[in-house]
């Protein structure tokens, strides 16, 4: 077995919290991104959202982080897991 230390790196990320305005914006941030495969569906952001990502549909709940990824991929991340791998970058 050989170990490894993730690289550091910084990304953007936004906080959905579960209104319609949230929602509205992270539609917007990702609309911007040009990806096709990243689209927000808004049917009821107060119970949360599905993002389009690389590897299919995941379900973002109010809260979760959302994280544009090295390749410009997006993906949700729930907030412990945000909390123990990234700290705010200059």
């Amino acid at each position: 077995m050989t170990r490894f230390r993730k690289k550091p790196v910084v990304i953007e990320a936004m906080r959905f919290d579960g209104t319609k305005e949230s929602a509205n914006y992270v539609l917007a941030w990702l609309g911007n991104s040009g990806a096709v495969a990243n689209r927000v569906h808004r049917t009821k952001p107060e119970r949360g959202i599905a993002i389009g990502t690389l590897e299919g549909a995941m379900h973002a709940s109010p809260g979760d982080w959302i994280i544009k990824g090295v390749k410009g991929e997006f993906y949700p991340c729930k907030p412990d897991i945000f909390e123990a791998t990234y700290e705010p970058a200059e």
